[in-house]
């Protein structure tokens, strides 16, 4: 069973994602909580994926974020927000965020997703728009990390580019017939390489370096 937990100011969100999410047979909710609760809960529950509201009024959903990522084994972190242009996106997926999902996405969607993250996968909403991306991409350009991309080897930037399609561990393995055991890590070490804390900075990184504009590199040398 994948673990989850919501963190969501407004009761309403919390159930309404608390009764999509348990009605698939794969998910639990463990715990839906408000952004003031959610590392205590988080620390009593150890849920695999979060569910983090973005903006809060008791505390605000980058500290949190923060806070959770210093954990010893955090988990997986998707924020939510109500607008698909939010200024504190690109400073959530540099913090470590899995990714972004509003609020409104489509129900039937949101077990897939769960999933997805729970895999290793990045999610991004379909309505993230261009500027959001843009910002982040044209923040800071001559980032030293964008020349990591150089010295992946064939193998690592053939990965990092289905990393940057949003496929999971699993969907990696499947797509270039390796284990998934050595899919985890390929995409450890072009993190490392890479000298970014997530998936999804990878996949941006990858967008900056243009290697989602060009066939997939080879997959044949280590």
């Amino acid at each position: 069973m994948i673990r989850v937990l919501v963190v969501d100011d407004e009761a309403m969100i919390r159930t309404g994602f608390r009764h999509i999410l348990d009605a698939a047979d794969d998910i639990v909710v463990v715990a839906a909580v408000s952004g003031g609760q959610a590392v205590g809960a988080v620390r009593q529950a150890r849920p695999d994926v979060v569910l983090l509201d973005i903006r809060m009024p008791d505390v605000d959903g980058l500290t949190v974020l923060a806070e959770l990522r210093r954990l010893p084994e955090p988990p997986v972190v998707a924020m939510l927000t109500t607008f698909d242009m939010d200024e504190y996106v690109a400073t959530a997926l540099r913090s470590g965020a899995a990714g972004f999902l509003l609020k409104d996405t489509d129900p039937e969607q949101l077990p897939y997703l769960i999933r997805s993250l729970a895999d290793g996968g990045v999610v991004l909403s379909a309505k993230v728009t261009r500027t959001v991306v843009d910002g982040y991409l044209d923040a800071d350009p001559r980032n030293p990390a964008a020349l990591g991309v150089e010295r992946l080897t064939d193998r690592e930037r053939a990965v990092l580019v289905l990393v940057a399609e949003g496929l999971s561990n699993t969907g990696i393995a499947q797509r270039i017939h390796l284990s998934t055991a050595t899919v985890k890590d390929h995409v450890s070490a072009l993190l490392t390489k890479l000298e970014v804390g997530s998936r999804v900075q990878a996949a941006l990184l990858a967008e900056r370096a243009g290697l989602l504009k060009e066939p997939p590199p080879h997959p044949a040398g280590r």
